[in-house]
């Protein structure tokens, strides 16, 4: 693709993400509940119990980064809501602040002509309700339709873009990690469909409220390792959706029920009658309420490899291949054959919902941060998405993951996936070489690749 003129569609959403607790810091004030993640840090669940009290300081901050998001020219921005920041019990009273505090959030948005993107669940959960057992319990669903109902009140009007539920896999293995050493596989599935019930519950009501629904997985990623090998592209198509026993990173297994109305096969196959939830065929319509577009958050992969007439094995990267500092291997082509798959299988408008890399970010003398190694990642990244879209995808925007630095979950505060650069002393914020050359990528609709 060297020498060819790198297209992406008229019209094309180009955004960067974020997630509350994450950036906004201001833990305990404003009327905040705890969560989940304001306690991880408190029983050594985080790099040198690093907490997200501070975070980047959004809550007091958000004007001043909306402006920098302005100048960075994203017509899109996907953000978290915290669902303890409204509601801090998880049920029951509602925060004036913390509505205000997400409507001034909105109104600054969309003063400078960006389109908020909304995700309603992106791992902070209500400490009250996981003090219930979380999305282990029955009533969860109906716990998040009860917040979700408080926001669409109050935003609908405002915010045409939901999505329900970030990461769903991880919300399973990360979220209540720190609080159980390990769910039985009975507990593990109860969760699932618990999680998909309630995002079917707020599929509902987004679209009684006039809104558009979204998705945001993760799973693990797969690619041929023989790109001219038909037998390897098929084995890598099979493995992205392919479930197994116990491993709740697989795409199938959260995307089938909401698009077919079914789990995958081998759900049924491998689950005996004893582990698998009570499955009513009122709980299968209510989770494939129908959505109108799916995203994905793309990173890494692995290459998968043809064995025996329909086996498979996964191939890891071959030793010295470049890595993020999360020790995660750049691989440009995983963002070509993924979206392909996903796009054939479910047909849907599609998003990359989160796409970056953590690399070591130094402030040089000249007060400036030469990311080079991030502006090479985006660089190929984006060609091979572009690549993608040119040979069939329906993909409507990127959102880049980070717009700053931000409180990297177990990680804290050691790892930098911003294209803005954060003093968390000083809380100064420094725009890097990545936020220039993402300027000009959407200035020039990609054509600068």
């Amino acid at each position: 693709m060297a020498n060819k003129e790198i297209k992406f569609p008229n019209g094309f959403k180009w955004g960067t993400a974020t997630a509350s607790a994450q950036i906004e810091g201001a833990s305990k004030e404003g009327g905040k509940g705890l969560t989940n993640w304001d306690v991880i840090p408190l029983v050594g669940g985080t790099y040198q119990e690093q907490t997200p009290d501070q975070g980047c300081d959004h809550y007091y901050k958000f004007k001043e980064d909306i402006k920098l998001m302005a100048e960075l020219g994203i017509n899109v921005y996907r953000f978290s809501i915290s669902w303890a920041r409204i509601i801090p019990e998880g049920v029951g009273e509602v925060s004036e602040e913390g509505l205000k505090f997400y409507e001034d959030l909105i109104d600054e948005l969309l003063k400078y002509g960006i389109e908020p993107y909304v995700t309603l669940f992106h791992w902070d959960y209500p400490m009250t309700l996981q003090n219930k057992g979380g999305w282990l319990n029955p009533d969860s669903p109906t716990w998040f339709l009860e917040y979700i109902k408080v926001v669409l009140n109050r935003f609908s009007k405002k915010v045409k873009n939901w999505m329900t539920i970030n990461e769903p896999a991880n919300a399973v293995t990360i979220g209540g990690v720190s609080f159980r050493a390990n769910y039985s596989t009975k507990e593990n599935l109860e969760i699932i469909h618990n999680m998909l019930k309630a995002h079917g519950l707020a599929a509902q009501y987004i679209h009684e409220c006039g809104g558009l629904v979204g998705y945001a997985p993760c799973s693990s990623c797969y690619a041929p390792l023989d790109e001219n090998n038909e037998e390897d592209i098929k084995a890598a198509k099979q493995a992205m959706f392919a479930h197994q026993k116990d491993n709740v990173w697989n795409l199938a297994l959260w995307v089938d029920p909401i698009v077919f109305g079914k789990y995958p096969k081998e759900y049924y196959e491998i689950y005996s009658e004893f582990e698998r939830p009570n499955i009513t065929e009122e709980d299968m319509k209510l989770i494939s309420t129908p959505i109108d577009f799916l995203g994905m958050n793309i990173y890494t992969g692995d290459r998968v490899k043809r064995v025996g007439t329909d086996g498979y094995e996964i191939v890891r990267h071959e030793v010295g291949n470049p890595q993020t500092s999360m020790e995660w291997e750049v691989y440009p082509r995983i963002i070509y054959w993924v979206p392909k798959f996903i796009y054939e299988r479910y047909q849907l408008p599609f998003y990359i919902t989160e796409n970056g890399c953590a690399v070591t970010d130094i402030v040089s003398e000249d007060k400036k941060v030469h990311d080079g190694p991030r502006v090479e990642y985006l660089k190929q990244y984006l060609k091979q998405f572009a690549l993608a879209i040119e040979e069939g995808v329906d993909a409507r925007g990127y959102f880049l993951w980070s717009f700053m630095d931000n409180f990297e979950w177990f990680k804290g505060y050691s790892k930098r996936f911003g294209i803005v650069y954060v003093n968390y002393q000083t809380k100064e914020r420094i725009k890097k070489d990545s936020f220039e050359f993402y300027k000009e990528t959407i200035s020039k609709n990609g054509r600068n690749l």
